[in-house]
């Protein structure tokens, strides 16, 4: 496979819902093979398959702790429960360059997903490992953490993306 290339917002593919993956094949490990190298050549923390393009309902997340490679994948990851506690937190993406905002989310989820052998998985999250694993699987509903600001600070980072991916060349 050739190497996943980064889409870079705004796009219209942010606004589109992920399908279910039907079957785990040669093609769907693949793609998160794809996803997993791309994540740690952009230095990112999570990546969603519709920041490379693909509609699939595919996630793969490491926050790296202690400089410490630890992947998992999620394949039709669906959130089963949040809690009430809210947190906030600085996001950015590496599909949204050279902008940041403060979001705020549930601080603790449930998540059923498949792994990449296709075996049904259940996993508690809080604090900085929620917020990466919902913002990747808002991408997967056509969202974006930006979506979640006033419509004058989404278009003023907006803005900021665009001039940020022309000066860079991307």
């Amino acid at each position: 496979m050739t190497a996943l290339k980064l889409v870079f917002g705004p796009a219209p593919i942010f606004k589109e819902i992920a399908e279910k993956v039907d079957t785990i094949d040669d093609e769907t490990i693949s793609l998160c093979d794809g996803m997993r190298d791309l994540l740690y050549r952009e230095g990112a923390v999570g990546i969603a398959a519709t920041m490379v393009g693909v509609l699939k309902r595919v996630v793969v997340v490491d926050v790296q702790e202690n400089d410490e490679r630890t992947p998992f994948t999620m394949i039709n990851p669906e959130i089963t429960w949040a809690s009430d506690e809210m947190q906030t937190m600085e996001e950015g993406s590496i599909s949204f360059p050279g902008v940041s905002a403060e979001i705020t989310r549930p601080k603790s989820i449930k998540i059923d997903y498949l792994d990449q052998n296709g075996e049904e998985q259940t996993m508690e999250s809080d604090g900085y490992l929620s917020t990466v694993i919902q913002h990747e699987i808002d991408y997967l509903n056509g969202k974006t953490y930006l979506d979640y600001l006033s419509p004058m600070r989404r278009s003023l980072l907006l803005k900021r993306t665009r001039k940020y991916t022309k000066r860079s060349g991307f």
